[in-house]
């Protein structure tokens, strides 16, 4: 191919054969500032990781309780920095193990959670006034958030001990994802009452993780990626606002999720714009005045749509290129794919060889050694101003159509993201784009790496414990606390104070979703 054939990012984002000083911004120092200091294109931390690495994170979670607590202590005895929990579809959607929904998906793609018992039985043995934790949990995020505290109260930690993470990030389930049981509009008021509840117990506790990995998944361009979450977390902010809460007292415990893909400069730079525009719109869009407001923290995971079941010991190179991506665009936390996630969950051997992969980045390529090491790059800075502009142009959009909640109920992001999936198909399709090992330079292979097994005598052993507590609690108890929390919902008080007293009863996931689900109703696309 020569120097003049056109060539664009993942965004279509026309890449020049070369940069130069006329690619960069006049005003570039003020775009960059100092690391640590507004607009943060630079990092949110002065040090960065010469102070300390970003957060290794590893995402575990399947079967029973009893075996996603011996993949963490697993995972920490080999190096991971923090918990990251997966709950399976039915602890999801609000369904416990013993409801017909559930039947062939309990414990299938996370940790079946459906009580405090099981709460516990997860959380056995674990540090939690030392350890972070981040639960990928949404629709029933602030249920998994109140068994969690409940098990730390009982191993005597208090709640402003507690440091973690819940995604709660409804709105990107009805763009993306479809875990979603309310409708928008209620579910806001739950995020916002999660918000409140933090403040005043939890205060150390990051209260929503605000996800455009789902959306990379789902099949957006980087640029959508940024613009839509970024959508999402300004309806978070002015919904908090609406229901009273002080900016600068709930801002800071926003934290943000994003995806990592291939295109290592166009990746390293999203990551930079997106910060500096969460930065300006928190200043001059909310007129925060604590820096603390204006940082966008996050957490990255390697992309798992990019991963092939074909040659899969290929998406070993894949991960290192995305978790290098991440480090260079400074992620403060990261989950590194295994390299057999194509296939089914990971093994242990492929958990291990991921971990080793962001602990080699880490420790062994000096990308910590100085900070924000791409800043300058004609064509990092180029990108980095380009994918900002291009993102404000989809905000602007979404504000002519009255915010993300009204976008999302006209589909306007939905259908910009299946548009933008269905070129990159076509693109693989007509191997325009090249995908290793599928496209280009395929070959029969006779063998395929072990596959993670999926043991059906866990999934009935749950689905049994389920029933065998419904059958012994107090459930007189269980139904006054569970009147307690309809009336709540029913009103304006905040629903978490009489939720954690029905889960304290032994009140189950799915009995507190049902009855939110008579309150609220449940959501139907259209």
């Amino acid at each position: 191919m020569s120097s003049t054939d056109p060539r664009t990012t993942d965004s279509g984002i026309e890449i020049q054969p070369v940069y130069g000083p006329a690619d960069l911004p006049a005003d570039l120092e003020q775009r960059l500032g100092q690391p640590g200091e507004y607009p943060f294109t630079r990092g949110v931390h002065p040090t960065m990781y010469r102070g300390r690495l970003w957060t290794m994170r590893q995402y575990a979670g399947f079967g029973t309780a009893e075996a996603t607590n011996e993949r963490f202590k697993f995972l920490l005895a080999a190096g991971q920095t923090g918990l990251s929990c997966a709950f399976d579809l039915p602890t999801q959607m609000g369904y416990d193990a013993d409801h017909a929904r559930a039947e062939g998906e309990v414990g299938k793609v996370g940790v079946a959670i459906s009580s405090l018992d099981d709460m516990r039985l997860l959380l056995n043995g674990l540090p939690l006034d030392e350890v972070t934790t981040s639960m990928t949990i949404n629709s029933t995020a602030s249920t998994l958030l109140l068994l969690y505290q409940l098990v730390a109260e009982e191993q005597g930690v208090r709640g402003d001990q507690l440091r973690g993470t819940i995604q709660n990030d409804i709105l990107k389930e009805y763009v993306a994802r479809g875990t979603y049981i309310y409708p928008p509009r209620p579910s806001m008021r739950l995020i916002v009452d999660t918000f409140a509840y933090c403040r005043a117990e939890m205060p150390n506790w990051n209260t929503i993780s605000i996800s455009g990995y789902h959306i990379r998944e789902a099949g957006s361009t980087a640029v959508q990626e940024v613009a839509f979450t970024l959508a999402n977390g300004i309806a978070y902010v002015e919904a908090a606002l609406a229901a009273g809460l002080p900016l600068d007292e709930f801002a800071p415990r926003l934290s943000f999720f994003f995806n990592s893909h291939n295109n290592l400069f166009e990746e390293a730079a999203k990551f930079r714009a997106a910060r500096r525009l969460w930065a300006s719109i928190m200043k001059e869009r909310f007129g925060s005045t604590d820096p603390k407001s204006m940082m966008l923290r996050f957490h990255t995971q390697t992309g798992g749509s990019t991963l092939t079941a074909q040659q899969p010991v290929n998406n070993v190179v894949r991960v290192t290129i995305q978790a290098l991506a991440a480090a260079l665009g400074g992620t403060q936390s990261l989950h590194t794919n295994g390299f057999d996630e194509a296939l089914g969950l990971p093994t242990e051997s492929a958990a291990r060889l991921a971990l080793r992969t962001q602990q080699i980045v880490g420790y062994e390529s000096g990308v910590a050694d100085t900070v924000d090491p791409l800043a300058g790059s004609y064509y990092v800075e180029s990108l980095t101003d380009q994918i900002e502009a291009a993102a404000r142009e989809y905000l602007a959009r979404i504000d002519e159509l009255g915010g993300a909640v009204s976008a999302i109920e006209q589909r306007y992001m939905q259908d910009e993201i299946e548009s933008a999936a269905y070129d990159y198909a076509r693109g693989v399709d007509a191997g325009r784009i090249v995908v290793v090992g599928v496209n280009k330079f395929a070959e029969n292979s006779d063998g395929s790496p072990d596959v993670f097994p999926i043991d059906v005598e866990q999934q009935r052993a749950q689905t049994q414990r389920v029933k065998d507590l419904k059958q012994t609690r107090n459930n007189e108890e269980v139904r006054a606390r569970l009147a307690d929390l309809e009336t709540a919902a029913r009103g304006s008080s905040n629903v978490l104070y009489p939720m954690k007293g029905a889960l304290k009863a032994k009140a189950t996931l799915g009995e507190v979703a049902d009855l939110l689900r008579d309150v609220f109703g449940v959501y139907q696309p259209l």
